[in-house]
């Protein structure tokens, strides 16, 4: 009798590997479905049992109307934020980056200015909205400076955490031949840090969505930070929350466009599991 192992052909093709993805990701994704449907009904019922006024709480169901009532508004503010984000988001993973490379490579100016980044994320950043807005105005520059000062921090604190946790018998051994600290810093610490990076680029994507709406409720004359807070004053409860979903559906977007990234530029890397 053979003792070489029998290959289930069936699994290796292209269909089968396929069906084999969607089940994955609908078993992943179906706890998360299930939850929100029974939050919707629950709370649809309870709205209408109690008779709550709109004006409090709007049902599902009018949140829906007005969703579709105010489309392209609504549609019109959601690219205008997402713009907003996009922009502020890739200037702040640059800039954290480089505030990163900066400290590790540079003893001096690292110790000089580490404590001086930490020492900014402590600034509530609610309170540099109106002042971006008087440096700069009611464009789009407020906006990403906002979403920078927000989000560059995980970026930064991850790539450091990433560049620091390197082997110290490797660094020895580029020593030992003769390495600068130039090519020590972008042939071993840089690569070992994606995965660290990466991870901070994640929640990064996800305060970008909050600097971009701080930013519209400071000063905008569009956006979804400008219709929640024209519908505010409108009394339009509805209107508010349908805003507020379209927030909440960037901030996924965002987030998961992040861990694609991810997935893409460290393969190799530990994924988070829900198994």
């Amino acid at each position: 009798m053979s003792d070489q192992p029998v290959t289930n052909f069936s699994e290796s093709r292209p269909e089968s590997r396929l069906a084999s993805s969607w089940g994955a990701a609908t078993g992943s994704w179906l706890p998360a479905v299930i939850l929100l449907l029974a939050t919707i009904v629950v709370w649809e019922a309870v709205v209408r049992i109690f008779a709550i006024s709109a004006f409090i709480i709007p049902a599902p169901s009018e949140i829906a109307q007005s969703l579709v009532a105010q489309w392209g508004t609504l549609m019109q503010a959601t690219l205008v934020t997402a713009g907003e984000i996009l922009f502020g988001f890739l200037v702040s993973v640059v800039v954290g980056i480089a505030i990163a490379l900066v400290i590790v490579r540079f003893d001096w100016l690292g110790r000089a200015l580490y404590p001086l980044v930490v020492l900014f994320q402590n600034v509530p950043k609610v309170a540099l909205a109106p002042i971006f807005i008087l440096w700069f105005g009611y464009g789009l520059a407020p906006k990403i400076g906002l979403i920078l000062v927000i989000a560059f921090f995980p970026v930064t604190l991850s790539m450091l955490a990433g560049m620091q946790s390197v082997d110290r018998s490797l660094l020895s051994l580029m020593n030992s031949v003769g390495a600068s600290r130039t090519q020590i810093l972008f042939r071993i610490r840089v690569p070992h840090s994606l995965p660290n990076l990466m991870a901070g680029t994640k929640i990064a994507a996800t305060l970008s969505v909050i600097g971009a709406i701080v930013g519209e409720f400071a000063g905008a004359s569009d956006g979804l930070g400008y219709v929640i807070q024209f519908a505010s004053t409108q009394l339009d409860t509805a209107l508010v929350f349908a805003a507020l979903l379209l927030v909440s559906v960037l901030g996924i977007a965002f987030y998961y466009a992040a861990e694609i990234l991810e997935r893409i530029v460290v393969p190799w890397a530990p994924k988070f599991s829900q198994s």
